[in-house]
């Protein structure tokens, strides 16, 4: 039960692999308009929450003022 066998892209054959590896990165959007409004909402969500804002704050803080040591809270 033990089988090592090859799934997926692993079991294709090394031109098909080519030919997928060489298409890596064409399914993001290259509209600069459309990728902007989605870092804007996803900013958005994100400062909405005060307390996940704060921690970032935080340990943005302690990193910059301990030169990147760890604090001994």
């Amino acid at each position: 039960m033990n089988e090592n066998k090859k799934r997926g892209l692993a079991s294709a054959d090394q031109q098909t692999r080519q030919q997928v590896s060489s298409k890596g990165g064409s399914t993001i959007s290259q509209d600069k308009k459309h990728m902007s409004e989605i870092g804007r909402k996803g900013g958005q969500s994100v400062s909405q929450d005060r307390k996940h804002m704060s921690e970032i704050g935080r340990k943005g803080g302690q990193a910059s003022h301990s030169g990147g040591r760890p604090s001994n809270q």
